[in-house]
């Protein structure tokens, strides 16, 4: 059974904020090892031919958010379907959990630190385009964030990002969220069953 997952994500996706709370789950019930990734999802997104949720066609934007408000409804949690802070940025943020791991911070503090985030985008009203919401959100989690955010400009955890996102082209990552499990990628947060299903042996 695997113990091991890496994490691709982008801290701006309204679907990995709405996984956050049962991937928790899934980590502590399995006791597994998580190394989170953030990564340029924009740069993957040029070279696949996505493009951005603003330019997509109105269908598709339509059900988008048909689905969200259908998610939300579902697992209880609040969600903003159109927050006062998005499209954002979501590379600072990235750097910031990057900084955590890369400094040794506990792993649920780091699942919490970016949970933090997606919850402050989408369900708080937060910018996370601006580094005093970054420190305060490392701070209300118990940790440092005035270091964090300084130790995120530092040459390891630019290369740290760089080399995640090189990474998620090789595995041929393309969204957020995204789990590698002993090579396989699940894509999306609805596919979180049949991530649980491999790590605890049952698929």
């Amino acid at each position: 059974m695997t113990k091991s997952i890496d994490y691709f994500l982008a801290l701006s996706s309204p679907w990995t904020y709405l996984a956050g709370p049962r991937f928790k789950d899934l980590v502590a019930r399995n006791n597994l090892s998580v190394t989170y990734k953030p990564y340029n999802i924009m740069h993957v997104f040029q070279l696949n031919g996505t493009k951005p949720v603003g330019q997509r066609p109105k269908p598709v934007q339509s059900n988008r958010l048909r689905e969200l408000g259908r998610w939300r409804d579902f697992l209880g949690m609040p969600l903003n379907l159109h927050p006062a802070h998005f499209p954002v940025d979501p590379t600072r943020a990235g750097r910031v959990v990057i900084a955590a791991q890369l400094g040794g911070t506990d792993q649920a503090k780091t699942i919490d630190l970016a949970d933090g985030y997606l919850r402050a985008c989408w369900a708080e009203e937060r910018d996370l385009a601006d580094d005093a919401t970054l420190v305060a959100v490392a701070n209300e989690q118990g940790l440092d964030g005035d270091a964090l955010l300084s130790a995120s400009d530092g040459d390891d955890v630019s290369a740290a990002f760089e080399a995640n996102t090189e990474e998620a082209i090789e595995k041929e990552v393309f969204g957020s969220p995204t789990w590698v499990c002993d090579g396989e990628v699940f894509w999306g947060q609805d596919r979180l069953d049949f991530v649980t299903r491999f790590v605890e042996g049952k698929s």
